[in-house]
């Protein structure tokens, strides 16, 4: 695959060390651009926890389109029509929830791929995309997200799904199943344990690791164990950090 037919994603992968990125929640326009504008990687657009829907999803991508920004989104499951749709309107990767086994990690793969390999349905909705069908597959990314023991169980199976990108750690929910606290999830032993296991077994395929952070701290942790793409915060977090310190500043002397 050329440089020109890989995605943003792809090619700020490709540059190696880790790649950083946002989140969003909820329908905001200004939010992926000022993420954009900080500096950041990627933008990643929750249709699993956050207040969105793919098609908020569509209209929040295409004002981003030609920004310096690679675009990720999140979805609760392998169901072929969102992920199509989000694909569609020019999301350069998806990262399946709950990902437990290799048959879940390639019905994500399917989804993504067209007929004879997979089932996503055609119908781009940006003319930049092209029409070329290898090149719209190419440039797609599909990681799984590893938030359960039983994934745990099964790494080695769900890295040798071909055409999976990477693994994308959930820490929260990884940490409840480990019966460790959500709380500081990426500092308790057996949580540190599983992340490193589940790096050790992508390095091993040939994947990339993700991993939702949270904060700069812990980005920075993640970084320092080898994981390349690192989520940092949500618009909200910082939103609420960036109004918190201007309260201080307005409010304290010195």
């Amino acid at each position: 695959m050329s440089d020109d037919s890989r995605s943003a994603l792809q090619r700020a992968l490709q540059r190696g060390g880790p790649i950083w990125g946002g989140w969003i929640t909820g329908p905001t326009l200004l939010g992926p651009e000022e993420f954009a504008r900080a500096g950041y990687d990627y933008v990643g657009f929750d249709a699993q926890h956050g207040y969105l829907d793919d098609a908020d999803i569509a209209g929040m991508l295409r004002p981003i389109e030609h920004l310096p920004i690679a675009t990720v989104v999140r979805l609760p499951n392998a169901d072929a029509a969102p992920i199509g749709r989000v694909l569609d309107a020019g999301a350069d990767a998806v990262v399946i929830a709950m990902v437990e086994s290799a048959d879940q990690a390639a019905a994500a793969v399917a989804a993504t791929r067209y007929q004879p390999a997979g089932i996503r349905s055609f119908g781009p909705l940006r003319a930049s995309l092209g029409r070329d069908t290898a090149a719209l597959e190419s440039r797609v990314s599909v990681f799984a997200m590893i938030e359960t023991a039983a994934a745990l169980s099964g790494l080695d199976q769900i890295c040798a799904v071909d055409g999976l990108a990477g693994l994308y750690v959930g820490p929260a929910d990884l940490a409840l199943s480990l019966g460790a606290d959500v709380v500081g999830a990426t500092r308790h032993p057996a949580v540190l344990d599983a992340i490193v296991q589940t790096h050790r077994a992508a390095t091993a395929a040939g994947l990339v690791t993700g991993i939702h952070a949270g904060d700069g701290p812990t980005g920075r942790a993640m970084a320092k164990l080898g994981l390349s793409m690192i989520t940092l915060t949500a618009e909200s977090h910082a939103l609420r950090r960036g109004a918190a310190e201007h309260l201080r500043e307005a409010t304290h002397d010195g």
